[in-house]
């Protein structure tokens, strides 16, 4: 009989964890198998099995998860409202009149759906079919339309309510609210690198954008008389959290509520809509549960192989900088063969004990992995927003891809500043009433 130590088992998991995500096994089935039969080797399978029958239960019979379904119908609700489409009208209104706007307006459009939707996937298939056929229309290359779009539809998982921010949340126990509060100045931050990456291009290479767009003043007025409801519902949801008046859940519930009542009082509201918002809502809410199941027990056996606390002796031996440069890099090579969200949850289970060790802030650390993993989404063969917008637009994905390449060095810039200046994600929920 032969028998592998601890850290070597964690490393065999790991190891066997990447063989499953290649072979296209379900990610959060991956994460629950090699966790429950890791933990089983490194401790016991009388004490795996008994963690089997309990745990997978316990991890999401818990009040703050109802979070997650209470921002998703939000979101999914005003996206079947039409909301998409007047957003890119309203920010076309105020840039379409510069070289590149109508690429700048679909930044903007991103940022601000994402602020009431919380979901990648629903922010590309919400705005990439209003945004791109009118840049094709004005004559913008292929490349330069489905890129933008693909890159500004990341920031749903940055700017709140982010689903993907709840899950760090809870595999970390750090506070969902303040998390999803620190993403505000972040997500703020990364959309203006955008539009100045979009400001760069065309003017680099004109032929990307040739044309421009102008709005009278009576159609931007129009145009934003129906845009209300997001900066208010964002604001009365977010704002109640960051002064205390309501839990993180309690939030995502008003928020829910008002999304409902504003579409009923504006007519946007149909059967048709209502039906399709309440089973999307069921259908991410039960895929976001399964990875948060998986995660959880995949970092419970990451914990007892005792793999972070070897990798603490050699890596707090860096300088600070550093460390999270070379975390950076861990994350990025990442990005080209790993699922974003296996990402998320592998590496958080596996840096986050050595980051709170170095000293640095969990919340911090929570909106850096976030940023980390929005070049995920983009990079191939596996960049799952490069994936949906192409299949959407109809545009090939190797263009999609040439398209998302400047916009990763913005996401790399903002990534890089937040490092340098961690008050840009802490001073928020620094402010927060406890």
């Amino acid at each position: 009989m032969w028998e592998l130590s601890s850290e070597m088992t964690g490393v065999v998991g790991i190891i066997t964890l990447f063989v499953l995500v290649f072979l296209k096994v379900p990610i959060g089935f991956s994460l629950f198998l090699v966790g429950t039969v890791g933990y089983g080797l490194v401790v016991s399978p009388q004490a795996a099995l008994a963690k089997l029958g309990t745990d997978p239960f316990n991890n999401v019979n818990n009040y703050t998860l109802s979070v997650i379904p209470m921002f998703t119908f939000m979101g999914m609700l005003l996206g079947n409202t039409g909301l998409g489409r007047d957003l890119f009208v309203a920010f076309n209104a105020i840039l379409g009149r510069f070289r590149g706007g109508l690429a700048m307006a679909t930044v903007a459009t991103c940022a601000a759906f994402a602020s009431v939707s919380g979901s990648v996937i629903a922010t590309t298939a919400t705005i990439a079919p209003v945004a791109v056929p009118e840049m094709r229309r004005s004559n913008y290359q292929d490349s330069l339309a489905a890129g933008v779009v693909a890159a500004g539809s990341t920031l749903g998982i940055l700017i709140p309510p982010s689903s993907n921010l709840v899950i760090y949340g809870m595999l970390t126990e750090e506070s969902i609210g303040q998390l999803l509060i620190a993403g505000i100045f972040p997500g703020l931050m990364t959309a203006l690198f955008m539009i100045i990456t979009v400001f760069i291009m065309v003017r680099v290479k004109p032929e990307l954008a040739p044309n421009t767009v102008r709005v009278d003043r009576a159609e931007r007025n129009e145009a934003f008389k129906k845009v209300w409801p997001i900066p208010f519902i964002f604001i009365v949801s977010m704002g109640g959290i960051l002064i205390g008046l309501f839990t993180a859940t309690e939030g995502g519930a008003f928020g829910a509520f008002l999304a409902f009542v504003v579409s009923l009082a504006t007519r946007r509201c149909t059967l048709k809509g209502l039906k399709d918002s309440l089973y999307g809502t069921a259908r991410i809410t039960g895929m976001l549960m399964i990875f948060i199941i998986g995660g959880i027990t995949f970092g419970n056996f990451i914990s007892v192989s005792r793999i972070p606390s070897f990798l603490q002796v050699y890596l707090l031996e860096l300088p600070p900088v550093l460390l999270m440069l070379t975390i950076f890099a861990i994350f990025f090579v990442s990005g080209f063969f790993m699922d974003a969200m296996a990402a998320l949850i592998i590496f958080t289970s596996l840096f986050y004990p050595i980051v709170i060790a170095a000293g640095f802030s969990g919340i911090w650390y929570g909106i850096i992995t976030i940023l980390m993993i929005l070049i995920g989404f983009l990079t191939p063969p596996v960049g799952v927003v490069a994936i949906v917008t192409s299949g959407l637009t109809k545009i090939k994905l190797e263009t999609v891809f040439k398209g998302t390449i400047p916009f990763w060095f913005a996401l790399m810039a903002a990534a890089l500043v937040l490092i340098v200046f961690p008050g840009i994600a802490t001073f928020l929920p620094s402010l927060m009433i406890k």
